[in-house]
């Protein structure tokens, strides 16, 4: 009767163990597979119950029923403390997800930082070990305490900068200063954060360097950070101008050549200071922002490129400590080369018939300018007035229009925002600006540096005079004029 009975309860374990544990896992796997679609922390949680309680469970339910082995015995033992640990870290995992993987933002427990986490986790893990031996296997726990006490001791001072630096690395990720991703100057290092582990932080230079600063060490240091509580950097840049500049002039050149640079913001608005009164210049200072410290060298040279080109184009010298010693000889020098300059260039275009140099050459040399441009800058922006006809004497440019070519775009926003399509390129001997020159209306097309250009602005007045005395060159303006606003036309209508 026993032996029937227990063939029953074997039967029974053996048909429960079979199929008990392969639809546990079916019905695991699916849940687990739903909440990692809706992105819950909880189904890392169900995975080490899958993966780890479930199979020693059911091992060790498979040794006292089935093999019913002695439940004192050494093996029975070991499954039940390996389930025990088991247990200990799948509910160590739950309590994780319950307080800090599903906390609220600006709360204490999305503050906690993860190293401090694993550190009280592993402490849990080892605890808990030590209360399961000491039911399992009924160890003494008191002389095991005594040994972890002496080799704490013992490793602590081994390791004293490791764990100073671990100690200053929970502290510091405790009080979360900066996060993965940031810009900071720590010492004399400047770089972007790439991983922050127990021991170390990891930063990226500007030089595409790795630098790693033991905690122990930024503890130590005034640390800057450049992302935080904003994602804004000044950067400050000193410019110095001759003393026959007048310094709202150099300001205000300073300040539209700044808001026209790709990279600096325009809100905050671009700030610039009269500094001081050196030996040979009048010393600015320019404090614009830009939103990613990462490209704070191209921005910077963007700038300062473009600073040479606007001092040209509004006759400001950049002085430098040098003795320069100037000859009076009447018309000077540069005065008789812009004269040349200007006539060749006059008799380049088709439309300008050969003049008199004397007589008529230097009158129309009064008021045409000659002005250099870099890379990228607009000579001519979509939506200003036109009052001057450009030549282009040497470099390239391009002509071309937005999606609305009657808006009149914000000079301060003009950052490249809107959609703009090229219409067609300008070589040297080409002329631009008679669109809003001779309709009085805005200027319905940008024109572009492709390359470094160099061009001379001819006022209205004069080309109205050089009309009079040459009719067909207002005829090939207005072929010109009527060519462009076609392409125009396509190239609005085709975008």
């Amino acid at each position: 009767m026993n032996s029937v009975m227990l063939q029953h309860n074997l039967l029974g374990w053996a048909i429960a163990l079979v199929i008990g544990f392969p639809l546990l896992v079916i019905i695991l796997g699916e849940v687990i597979h739903r909440l990692k679609r809706r992105g819950k922390p909880l189904a890392t949680t169900l995975r080490l119950v899958r993966n780890l309680i479930l199979p020693v469970l059911f091992f060790l339910l498979f040794m006292q029923h089935i093999l019913q082995l002695d439940p004192d015995g050494r093996w029975v033992k070991s499954i039940e403390t390996l389930l025990w640990v088991c247990v200990i870290h799948a509910a160590l995992s739950l309590l994780n997800v319950i307080l800090f993987e599903q906390a609220e933002a600006d709360t204490w427990r999305s503050r906690v930082p993860k190293l401090l986490i694993d550190l009280a986790r592993l402490f849990l893990i080892l605890l808990g070990t030590a209360i399961v031996l000491a039911t399992v296997w009924d160890a003494d726990l008191a002389g095991l305490a005594t040994a972890l006490g002496v080799s704490s001791i013992v490793i602590g001072l081994a390791l004293q900068d490791t764990l100073g630096s671990v100690t200053s690395g929970i502290a510091l990720l405790f009080e979360r200063p900066f996060s993965v991703g940031d810009w900071l100057r720590i010492g004399e290092t400047v770089g972007q954060v790439t991983d922050i582990n127990w021991r170390a932080v990891r930063l990226q230079t500007l030089e595409r360097e790795m630098v790693v600063i033991p905690h122990k060490v930024i503890g130590g240091e005034t640390i800057r950070n450049f992302s935080q509580p904003q994602c804004l950097h000044a950067e400050r840049i000193q410019i110095g101008f001759s003393y026959n500049d007048p310094p709202n002039l150099a300001k205000q050149v300073l300040k539209s050549t700044a808001v026209a640079t790709p990279g600096i913001l325009t809100h905050p608005a671009p700030q610039i200071f009269t500094l001081s009164y050196d030996d040979f210049a009048v010393t600015y200072e320019v404090k614009f922002f830009i939103q990613d410290y990462g490209a704070v060298e191209e921005t910077r040279d963007r700038f300062m490129t473009r600073v040479w080109y606007a001092a040209q184009r509004n006759n400001l010298s950049i002085p430098f400590p040098i003795r320069t010693v100037y000859h009076f000889h009447g018309p000077t020098s540069q005065a008789k080369g812009l004269s040349k300059k200007v006539a060749d260039s006059l008799q380049s275009i088709p439309a300008f018939v050969p003049l008199d140099e004397e007589e008529n050459g230097q009158s129309l040399s009064q008021g045409i300018v000659l002005q250099h441009f870099g890379v990228g800058e607009k000579v001519v922006r979509q939506g200003d007035p036109g009052n001057a006809l450009y030549i282009i004497i040497s470099g390239q440019a391009l002509l071309s229009v937005t999606d609305d070519p009657n808006r009149k775009q914000d000079r301060e926003q003009d950052k490249e925002e809107d959609r703009e399509h090229e219409i067609l390129p300008l070589k040297a001997g080409e002329f631009f600006g008679e669109m809003a020159l001779f309709s009085g209306e805005l200027s319905p097309v940008s024109v572009t540096a492709a390359a470094d250009l160099e061009v001379m602005m001819i006022p209205a007045a004069i080309v109205n005079r050089t009309i009079e005395r040459q009719p067909s060159f207002a005829r090939e303006i207005s072929q010109i004029l009527e060519l462009r606003r076609r392409a125009i036309q396509s190239a609005i209508s085709n975008p």
